[in-house]
């Protein structure tokens, strides 16, 4: 039921070709393109998320100090 063969993808296609036509196919194909590289990029402008931050004081390291990095202020996204 899950499996997605090459007789579904066939069917796929075809119900595609006759809702779009030949013609369009390929403009939808690349706006998808567009979509997808224009999420990636954003998505590495945001960067990897910051680890959770520690609930109550923070614990001493091994040498007994403890020291805080400034971090940068949040990106905005709108």
């Amino acid at each position: 039921m899950g499996e997605l063969g090459i007789d579904k993808i066939l069917l796929i296609l075809g119900a595609a070709l006759l809702l779009f036509g030949a013609k369009r196919i390929p403009e939808i194909a690349g706006s998808f393109g567009k979509g997808i590289r224009e999420f990636k990029k954003n998505m590495n402008e945001i960067g990897a998320p910051e680890p959770p931050q520690q609930l109550g004081p923070p614990r001493a390291t091994d040498d007994s100090r403890v020291s805080e990095a400034p971090r940068p202020e949040p990106k905005r996204l709108i």
